[in-house]
């Protein structure tokens, strides 16, 4: 399992995107964490922001799709994008996973 992050700056746009992921079953989940702060240099300047974290769990087979989508949809000209593998996933819930994504072989 792939356990992928963005941000956005309000909770619309986090719905909204979290809602076309799962839609297009792109993730077997996304949380919407936030607010959150988050601080940061753009173009040279000091920044604080705060914003809304989507994390998405998906399945390996997913990441091509999903990174596609998000770059499309997101609503930042550079969004945050990262991806990290899960060194270990719950049996049950590895199966879940694998069983909601079921429908990528048809």
């Amino acid at each position: 399992m792939l356990i992928a992050w963005t941000t956005v700056g309000g909770r619309p746009e986090a719905d909204r995107l979290a809602a076309g992921v799962i839609a297009g079953n792109l993730a077997a989940c996304v949380q919407i964490d936030g607010p959150i702060t988050s601080h940061y240099r753009w173009e040279g300047k000091m920044q604080q922001a705060e914003e809304f974290r989507l994390c998405f769990k998906f399945l390996p087979a997913q990441l091509l799709a999903l990174e596609s989508h998000m770059l499309a949809h997101h609503p930042y000209a550079t969004p945050e994008w990262v991806v990290v593998r899960a060194e270990h996933v719950g049996e049950k819930y590895l199966s879940w996973a694998q069983a909601s994504s079921s429908h990528l072989a048809l």
